[in-house]
């Protein structure tokens, strides 16, 4: 009696191997996450601020922060004093508003930085304003 060896036929791997690369290349997504993540309201009526609860933050063509007090006056701010200024003015109002408004010039990363230090304030209603002309 002859025994016959077992024996995997592998004359096909190198067809299943590429098939299911294939399918994983064309099956497989990679989420990137580009932009901000910004929560915008719906569309509705515009509501009436008082004053009082508006705080508007100010950056200059050359990346400078300044807060815009009425009236008519900006108060140059080192950027590592924002997360402080508006903590506290947060602590004062609760209900306060803070208002970005920009320079053209002003350059996308200083405006990201400053979203990010609001939030990190704790600012949790942000307002962005039209730039200037």
């Amino acid at each position: 009696m002859t025994r016959v060896s077992p024996a995997i036929p592998t004359a096909s791997m190198a067809d299943i191997a590429f098939l299911l690369i294939c399918f994983f290349l064309v099956s497989t997504t990679m989420n990137q996450d580009q932009g901000l993540s910004l929560h915008l309201p719906a569309i509705g009526d515009a509501m009436e601020v008082q004053r009082r609860n508006i705080c508007n933050v100010w950056i200059s063509r050359d990346d400078r922060v300044a807060i815009f007090e009425p009236p008519d006056q900006l108060t140059p701010l080192p950027f590592q004093a924002l997360r402080g200024e508006i903590r506290s003015r947060l602590e004062a109002n609760p209900n306060l508003i803070v208002s970005v408004k920009t320079e053209r010039g002003a350059t996308y990363r200083t405006f990201v930085d400053v979203l990010d230090e609001l939030k990190l304030a704790g600012a949790t209603r942000i307002s962005i304003a039209n730039p200037e002309e």
